[in-house]
């Protein structure tokens, strides 16, 4: 037999650490990018529960669908609803209705679903939409109350100030500064590396839960999101705040009773929503990623349940809105009638 050299031996060695070291590599590798879905654990694990919320939510998807439909449907169809104030409104109906369904289906299918699965790609789109939806809430709602400080405070100037080409500029500027904001927040979480564990225990894919599953130095990540959430919360909110303050000193100067009323009428509903959705949309982002119950509780308010408020509270709190309501369902009747006749 020949003797092995201690060079040899050490070759051997060195060649075996390689070899086992690039199996480990490459076996870790494959864990992470074998990665294709995330479990949404939801609301509840349990069967029972869960038909219940699949039907309370299905509900809840329905009658959003329906109010902010409707509400666009009267805006578009009465002339006396063609104003700035209704001009936003429509962009919020149109956005509530975007908003409830980018997450409410997804929830839907997994409360009857066992895998209860969302690829990493479906997951960032979901993010993404999610982001970019709520951001584009917190602007329309500080242009509506530019909007009321105008009407109220300005009455005269009204028709001036709120021009169809500043209210155009607005309303699309919100539109894309929220995109561009969500664009490049979602860029940088692209690259992203999700490791072995990937149960979200939440209904939807938000990018603080994603940073929170990353394997990834998510430093810069946070940094951004942070950086640009609360530059676009402080500035919608100082606007929402300085308007309400001009408004309620020039309503509080109005001698007479009625006409503070009726001042105050017209952006009570406003006011609101702003409350509604500023509130927890707010608690939310203000709770650190862990998966307790209030990131759902909070989220389902400014998601899911504010859209479908949105067209009711509007409705409810108006008189123009019921007044034209009722004229497009007196015309559909009508139409019935005569074509029954026909027939």
């Amino acid at each position: 037999m020949h003797s092995i050299s201690w060079e040899q031996k050490r070759e051997f060695y060195h060649f075996s650490f390689i070899h086992s070291k690039g199996k480990i590599l490459t076996l870790a590798m494959q864990n992470v990018s074998a990665l294709a879905d995330f479990i949404l654990l939801g609301l509840s694990a349990d069967a029972q529960i869960q038909i219940v919320l699949f039907v309370l939510f299905l509900v809840i998807f329905l009658l959003t669908l329906t109010g902010n439909f409707m509400m666009l449907m009267v805006i578009m169809a009465d002339a006396h609803l063609h104003s700035p104030m209704y001009f936003f409104l429509g962009h919020l109906s149109f956005l509530d209705l975007w908003y409830s369904s980018v997450s409410v289906p997804k929830m839907l299918e997994n409360l009857m679903s066992k895998t209860k699965t969302i690829s990493v790609e479906g997951c960032l789109a979901q993010a993404f939409f999610v982001f970019a939806n709520g951001a584009t809430e917190a602007c329309l709602l500080a242009v509506m109350a530019y909007d009321r400080y105008a009407a109220i405070c300005h009455p005269l100037l009204y028709g001036q100030i709120m021009s169809k080409q500043l209210c155009e500029g607005l309303a699309w500027g919100s539109w894309s500064l929220a995109f561009l904001n969500a664009l490049i927040n979602i860029l940088i979480a692209v690259n992203l590396d999700f490791c072995e564990y990937r149960t979200i225990h939440h209904y939807m894919c938000e990018l603080p839960i994603l940073f929170h599953l990353s394997c990834s130095n998510v430093q810069t990540n946070v940094i951004v999101m942070l950086c640009s959430s609360l530059i676009i919360a402080f500035v919608t909110f100082l606007l929402i705040l300085s308007s309400y303050g001009y408004i309620v000193s020039t309503i509080l100067s109005i001698s007479s009773t009625t006409g503070r009323s009726k001042a105050f009428s017209t952006c009570s509903s406003h006011l609101t929503v702003v409350l509604l959705y500023f509130g927890s949309a707010c608690l939310r982002y203000a709770i650190p990623a862990s998966g307790s119950p209030l990131e759902s509780i909070f989220s389902l308010q400014y998601s899911i349940i504010t859209p479908m408020l949105n067209p009711l509270i509007y409705s409810l709190k108006n008189k123009e809105v019921k007044t034209a309501i009722r004229k497009l369902f007196g015309k559909y009747y009508a139409l019935m009638v005569n074509c029954n006749k026909y027939l």
